[in-house]
């Protein structure tokens, strides 16, 4: 096991979060940085809950100072296969443990600049029986709020937040959650503008399947990754690296996202399910070379959604972006399960497939859209 001392001066980012997604994006995206020659300092994981699966992890992160991502799929047509070592994780923390904890506070008046999440899908809920004088509370904005106070406390230098969770506007719904407490927990004022104001919240956007984990860490993930910044005042990025992009609006990367990728995924999985969920289709690489499907899913892009999207926006290209989706789709590496995106699929129609239809509604009022209705019986 790693010598876990004290000195926290080479950490800048505390991470939110042990999972393969951020092991195989962020975490990889601030390594290769870091290789090749930018002054990034190092990671601290968190572990915030005390699920024997993360706790294994954190276990992992402390005891092998590299793991891999397999980058496999194709590219441009071309097939990739590729091995990364990362080793930009200094340690993690596991924070139901109190003396971690305080190992956390104590980290977050240093050398950290940055805090980046992706918490579970639930993870701005609060906790009821949270309190300021816990060590820590349950919720995962009751501890972002204890260590902001921690930090100005300490007289620190403002942070800047990055929550990579699948919410639009992710940042500055986390920042009201964390004032709101705040001000119920009577924190004084000057530490609630601090907060608000003087530290960063930047919305992001991420993008990259991540379709399967390594053991005991590393993951699997495609070629493709983006993950976009919302440019604002004292914003920062953690790293310069050509998958990240600072942007002056996320609004057309989420469209695309949300209307060509999610979408996609939500019909050809709500096509399946109305077949009976056939035993021979379990991949989403199975499922995109049936021609029944494929031949579907076309015909839905091409009349249905590329309209609306050319329409919504202009100064893109979502012609190239189908494209791009479908040849991800066609990725022979990943185990992407459908009956995995099938989970809170009522929620996905709602969010992706009635979302482009009223946009269709709006735009074009006249014009059918059967296939998207076909999801909405």
């Amino acid at each position: 096991m790693k010598e876990m001392s004290h000195e926290f001066s080479e950490i800048t980012t505390l991470q939110f979060g042990t999972g393969r997604f951020l092991q195989a994006h962020v975490d990889l995206f601030l390594d290769e940085a870091a290789k090749a020659g930018q002054a990034v300092g190092k990671v601290c994981v968190l572990q915030s809950s005390s699920q024997a699966a993360g706790r294994a992890r954190a276990e992992a992160f402390n005891n092998q100072p590299v793991y891999q991502v397999k980058i496999e799929g194709f590219r441009n047509g071309v097939m990739v296969e590729e091995l990364r070592e990362v080793s930009i994780i200094d340690r993690a923390l596991v924070l139901t443990d109190a003396e971690q904890w305080q190992q956390v506070l104590d980290l977050v008046k240093g050398s950290v600049r940055t805090i980046i999440s992706n918490t579970a899908d639930r993870g701005y809920e609060l906790c009821a029986d949270d309190r300021p004088d816990m060590r820590p509370p349950v919720s995962f904005p009751a501890k972002l709020l204890l260590l902001l106070r921690e930090r100005f406390t300490a007289g620190g230098s403002p942070l800047i937040i990055l929550p990579c969770e699948l919410s639009t506007g992710n940042a500055a719904l986390l920042c009201q959650i964390v004032l709101d407490l705040g001000r119920s927990w009577g924190l004084a004022e000057d530490v609630l503008t601090w907060i608000g104001q003087d530290c960063t919240w930047a919305n992001t956007l991420v993008d990259r399947i991540v379709s399967e984990s390594l053991l005991p860490l590393g993951a699997v993930a495609e070629p493709y990754a983006l993950w976009a910044i919302q440019d604002m005042p004292g914003l920062i990025p953690p790293c310069s690296h050509p998958d990240v992009k600072v942007v002056k609006d996320l609004y057309p990367y989420e469209m695309l996202k949300l209307g060509v990728l999610n979408l996609s995924h939500t019909f050809l999985v709500d096509l399946w399910l109305r077949k009976g969920r056939p035993k021979s289709l379990t991949l989403v690489s199975e499922i995109i070379m049936d021609q029944e499907y494929l031949t579907a899913l076309q015909e839905l892009l091409n009349n249905e959604v590329l309209p609306v999207l050319r329409a919504l926006l202009p100064d893109q290209d979502p012609d190239l972006y189908v494209k791009t989706v479908i040849e991800r789709f066609s990725n022979p590496f990943l185990k992407h399960r459908l009956a995995d995106i099938a989970q809170n699929h009522e929620e996905k129609i709602r969010r992706r497939i009635l979302m482009v239809r009223e946009h269709s509604k709006n735009l074009f009022q006249d014009k059918s859209t059967p296939l998207l209705d076909s999801c909405l019986r």
